[in-house]
């Protein structure tokens, strides 16, 4: 039992909770342990029932998909959020990811890139929908509006970045590196802090941005 994925389904419309949970249901390794249909009612089951991986629409009633990620994510720093929305427009898009969202995927995605979406937000990886990777990186392309710190990445925060971009779990970086996982955990702290990036995600787009890791390396999609 421990291996199973804990999903919380975040939806306004019933029809697409039903849908999902028994899309859901002919995965053995995925249990769906709740729903709720709008961002209030996520974040309170989100610290009952303490999911593995939270899917979460955006355009809800009482409470929206961004403010229920960033109160989820501001109680429990460690939650894996995945974005599940018919949204794919700048104002959705940056916000959702800069609330701390591990993932973002389009409705119109298959079942498999869904149960695949799950695997990876589960390991702590990012999971983009092809068209809102293209955004992010057109996104960071620009000048940042804040610089990153004066304190440069050292040599070792530039060998755990690289891992980041490939979508490397903090365990894999440890192991690949030969360090504690609590460690990795702090260089990750510090190049988020240094860079003045919110999430994974952010820094694996900025990887790609300076050249230290490429497209086919990175795990972003």
């Amino acid at each position: 039992m421990s291996n199973l994925i804990r999903i919380l389904i975040t939806d306004d419309h019933v029809v697409v909770r039903r849908g999902t949970q028994a899309l859901l249901a002919t995965e053995p390794e995925i249990e769906v342990v709740g729903e709720a249909k709008n961002g209030e009612e996520a974040v309170a089951k989100a610290l009952q029932l303490q999911p593995d991986v939270i899917l979460m629409d955006l355009e809800m009633p009482v409470m929206d998909g961004i403010e229920a990620i960033r109160r989820i994510t501001a109680s429990r720093p460690d939650a894996r959020v995945l974005v599940l929305t018919s949204f794919a427009t700048d104002d959705k898009v940056f916000p959702a990811i800069k609330a701390g969202a591990l993932g973002y995927l389009l409705k119109d995605s298959s079942p498999d890139e869904l149960v695949r979406a799950i695997r990876q937000v589960h390991r702590g990886e990012s999971s983009l929908h092809p068209t809102i990777a293209r955004k992010l990186l057109q996104e960071m392309s620009r000048p940042m509006q804040k610089p990153p710190t004066a304190d440069p990445l050292t040599e070792r925060e530039v060998e755990v970045l690289r891992l980041v971009a490939q979508g490397r779990s903090n365990q894999d970086i440890a192991d690949e590196l030969v360090i504690s996982e609590a460690t990795v955990r702090t260089h990750v702290s510090n190049i988020l802090g240094k860079l003045h990036l919110a999430s994974r995600t952010q820094a694996a787009l900025y990887a790609l941005k300076e050249g230290l890791a490429s497209l086919d390396d990175a795990d972003i999609v």
